[in-house]
């Protein structure tokens, strides 16, 4: 059985054209990218339970064990619907982006445009900038590709778009929400006064107060950005994957929440030009629609 395993192992090897190299190199390359997803979000206990639930079911099936086959079929047949349950906040995410901008706009970025993105960086900045002045302490965590529902639940529901005034008005000494985290959600303030898990980090800074261990205990959790102004010296911080970058000015700021936040120019230019193709396909261009 071996060797007739290794001789039609052979037979296809040799077998083989240019176009099944490339098929097997991309498919290769999406499994690659995929596990790199998978492993940078906190998604992947969950697509680990799938890939060992999907293992299970072939291993049962190959030892012929009929009951345990049928659960193991039953379960991935409404598994699907189970991931849709599990996945919402995501899939809610692009279907409201979709919604609110269409087809198009959601798949290409015009030249010349300030972004969403690049708008809520702005007023972030000038917010700190004046909050540091005045020793007013904030902490702000921007949600990236983990969802941050369940720190959600322990805040009040905003709803408002980003900007400075609003935000200093929530960070103000006196405020009903002032002390706990502010969360920014698809370019939106969607939370305030939200409880967040302290980090553990025994490296930290002694002189590091309760809302720079909560943004670093966030940043370790989830890949989403914490922004920090000390309520004692003003000093503005930012944690990205558990470490913590301090007093940074307001241009250091810009920078780096841009780089972490605004869509890079090369994919501005690549979603472009796949909107245009999608615009002549449509027709949507010219009123054709």
């Amino acid at each position: 059985m071996f060797n007739a395993a290794i001789q039609l192992f052979i037979q296809n090897f040799t077998s083989m054209h240019v176009n099944d190299v490339v098929d097997i190199a991309i498919v290769t390359f999406l499994i690659y990218q995929f596990i790199r997803l998978i492993r940078e979000t906190s998604t992947s206990q969950i697509i680990r339970g799938v890939l060992v639930l999907l293992i299970a079911m072939v291993v049962s099936d190959l030892l012929d064990l009929v009951m345990l086959s049928t659960l193991f079929h039953t379960i991935i047949t409404w598994g699907i619907i189970v991931l849709a349950i599990v996945f919402q906040p995501e899939l809610r995410k692009v279907l409201r982006r979709v919604g609110e901008t269409g087809v198009a706009s959601f798949l290409f970025s015009r030249q010349n445009e300030i972004t969403l993105e690049e708008a809520v960086v702005k007023e972030m900045v000038t917010a700190c900038k004046e909050m540091s002045w005045s020793r007013t302490g904030a902490l702000v965590i921007f949600e990236r590709r983990d969802s941050l529902d369940e720190i959600l639940k322990t805040g009040t529901r905003v709803d408002a778009k980003v900007v400075d005034e609003l935000i200093r008005n929530i960070f103000y000494e006196g405020a009903p929400l002032h002390d706990g985290a502010m969360i920014v959600r698809d370019g939106r303030i969607c939370a305030a006064g939200c409880v967040l898990p302290l980090s553990d980090n025994r490296n930290l800074a002694k002189e590091l107060g309760t809302r720079h261990r909560a943004a670093v205990g966030m940043s370790e959790r989830a890949d989403s950005i914490s922004l920090v102004v000390s309520e004692e010296t003003g000093a503005i911080s930012v944690a990205v994957r558990g470490k913590l970058q301090r007093n940074l000015v307001p241009e250091q700021l810009e920078e780096l929440l841009t780089d972490a936040l605004v869509p890079k120019e090369e994919e501005n230019q690549k979603t472009s030009k796949l909107g245009i193709v999608v615009e002549k396909i449509l027709g949507i261009r010219g009123g054709k629609a």
